[in-house]
């Protein structure tokens, strides 16, 4: 097994609990293990997501989508919270569908683990990096800890954000996608809206690419760097080849009523003029809009703060209806979203079977999580996805 983390340890622990009489090692580079699973979810680690429809699952993966419906046919959520209660694991639902061990402790995840592994006697050799791998009739695995033979091997080695970070992979033969960020947050470092209402946050608003059909529906933060919660990091996702290709310079918009068209937003700010009345219009906000952000946004239109909703101009109603619908914001560049980096990008996912994760081109060579060309949205999915690779992985060995 190469990589300890999420995918590692549990094709790893499955490998033994299906087959108790098979010699499994870990090698991981660093010292670090599931480094993860430990800051996954803030600390309390996303272990999956409550969506049981496979079809609908699927729908959360940029990249992987078809391939991902066959395989959480064989392991899928249900199956998820089935192995944790097995290890006496229980797993609570969030209202957004997330779902963490009960004890809100990543520690709970990973020391199940770490036990497991203890208790079955997997070796795991840290500091033990993988330099080449040849193949004959079995592996042979030459690491900065000395060369090891097996007579099958599974890649685990997660996602990097360089190609150098294949090396190996592609020396035997295996085509690799280029990778590239994915979940990131949206920087505006010229924008004011970043200085005078960090820490805002619309429960539902619209955030859109200038001049393309992406676009994402749900919770938007202001940051001190700029744009960031779940609609902004799912956006990040699934257009992450081409903010890549326009090297994060592009033009944001946001509808900060969610998903109202124009003339709904006119009629709806036509009527609360005839019920507001002399009601200034800085202090009655609209569409559930925060009152920072809206005072923010009658500010950005021109209109006087003395100004109430009987005297407000028709060239000032449109402005701010306009503004609501379609307010635009210079993107500069972006970061990582807090330590949990995941990147599109990794081994092509034709030269996989998926009905058992093992090479098309090597026999006996098998891949799970991150390290594949696949990657989820926010919310637990990625963790799903490594499951449910990793299992099929221990299986199929």
């Amino acid at each position: 097994m190469i990589g300890g983390g999420a995918a590692g340890f549990f094709a790893a622990i499955n490998c033994k609990l299906l087959n108790p009489s098979f010699d499994v090692k870990i090698l991981e580079k660093t010292t670090k293990l599931l480094s993860k699973v430990l800051v996954s979810g803030g600390g309390r680690c996303n272990v999956t997501n409550h969506c049981f429809d496979n079809k609908q699952l699927v729908k959360n993966y940029p990249r992987g989508e078809k391939e991902l419906l066959q395989v959480f046919s064989r392991f899928a959520v249900q199956d998820t919270i089935n192995w944790f209660k097995k290890q006496n694991i229980e797993l609570k639902v969030e209202p957004d569908g997330r779902m963490f061990p009960v004890s809100n402790k990543s520690e709970t995840i990973a020391n199940c683990f770490l036990d497991l592994a203890k208790k079955l006697k997997i070796e795991v050799i840290t500091q033990c990096e993988v330099q080449k791998i040849n193949k004959s009739k079995s592996f042979e695995v030459t690491t900065s800890k000395g060369n090891f033979e097996s007579d099958a091997l599974i890649c685990s080695m997660g996602g990097n954000n360089k190609p150098e970070g294949y090396k190996i992979l592609k020396e035997i033969g295996h085509n690799i996608i280029s990778p590239i960020p994915s979940l990131f947050t949206i920087n505006l470092p010229s924008e004011h809206i970043k200085k005078e209402l960090q820490g805002v946050a619309v429960q539902n608003a619209t955030v859109s690419i200038e001049k393309t059909k992406f676009n994402y529906t749900g919770p938007v933060l202001v940051t001190h760097w700029g744009l960031s919660g779940p609609a902004v990091l799912k956006l990040s996702a699934y257009a992450a080849p081409y903010f890549f290709e326009t090297e994060y310079k592009n033009n944001i918009l946001i509808n900060w009523t969610g998903t109202l068209k124009l003339n709904d937003i006119l009629d709806d700010l036509n009527e609360q003029k005839l019920k507001a009345g002399g009601a200034l219009l800085y202090k009655t906000p609209c569409f559930e809009i925060p009152k920072r952000l809206w005072e923010f946004l009658v500010h950005k239109t021109g209109i006087l703060p003395d100004t109430n909703w009987s005297n407000l101009s028709k060239q000032h109603l449109n402005k701010l209806c306009e503004m609501l619908y379609r307010d635009v914001y210079k993107m500069e560049g972006k970061t990582t979203f807090k330590e949990e980096f995941v990147t599109a990008g990794g081994i092509d996912l034709k030269e996989i079977d998926f009905t058992s994760m093992q090479s098309k081109l090597i026999k006996d060579l098998f891949f799970c999580g991150e390290v594949l060309n696949i990657d989820g949205i926010t919310g637990g999915f990625n963790f799903q996805s490594a499951w449910s690779t990793a299992y099929i992985c221990a299986s199929s060995v």
